[in-house]
């Protein structure tokens, strides 16, 4: 079960929810704000959340973390350049937007691993390195749910960013072509800021690139 939360603060960024309908229990993907409404959405639904899961360092993924991490007693994990960001608010853009952002108890993951539930480990997501928009960036894939968490990598209609630190349009477009367009064309692509796109419908727009 995919559920999709549009939170706002400075911007509204989109919160994912990938739950295992048969146990209720799951990951909360790149909780970027609004906190007390997710954990409300949590308490409401009956929801056992397992981890908290970043596709980058940029604040605006991050914002709901402290009140998530205390809260839910749960870790959050991030691949390993993600650590830079979230310990510097220059980096992670928190410092120009008046917000001076700062995590420092983050796990990690790393590329090829499978995040699965305990107990059930058909269930869960595969790490796929992306990066572009920054460093760290990562996509969470599930073949099963023919779905991708990707983050600010790929957009419904066009590419990512790569004007803020760490961006490289040379990574960028070699983990969109690589990485993501390889997928299943079916595949949905769940991204940060704007609706639900697939494989299918994006890959013609990058097929000159």
């Amino acid at each position: 079960m995919i559920q999709q939360v549009e939170v706002r603060d400075v911007f509204a960024e989109n919160t994912y929810f990938f739950i295992d309908p048969a146990t209720r229990q799951g990951f909360i993907i790149d909780p970027g704000a609004e906190p007390e409404r997710l954990f409300q959405i949590i308490q409401q639904n009956g929801l056992d959340i397992q981890a908290i899961l970043l596709t980058h360092g940029h604040f605006d993924h991050t914002g709901a973390i402290p009140f998530l991490h205390e809260r839910l007693g749960v870790p959050y994990y991030i691949s390993p350049p993600g650590e830079a960001y979230l310990t510097d608010p220059a980096l992670n853009l928190s410092q120009e937007c008046g917000r001076w952002s700062v995590l420092t108890e983050a796990k990690f993951f790393k590329p090829g691993d499978f995040i699965s539930l305990p107990g059930n480990p058909r269930f869960g997501l595969e790490v796929i390195a992306t990066p572009g928009h920054t460093p760290d960036s990562v996509t969470f894939y599930s073949a099963t749910e023919n779905a991708a968490f990707v983050g600010d990598t790929i957009f419904r209609g066009g590419p990512g960013i790569t004007r803020f630190p760490g961006g490289n349009e040379r990574d960028l477009y070699a983990s969109i072509m690589n990485r993501i367009l390889t997928l299943p064309d079916a595949t949905t692509l769940y991204s940060g800021h704007t609706p639900p796109t697939t494989v299918g419908e994006e890959k013609p727009s990058y097929m000159g690139a």
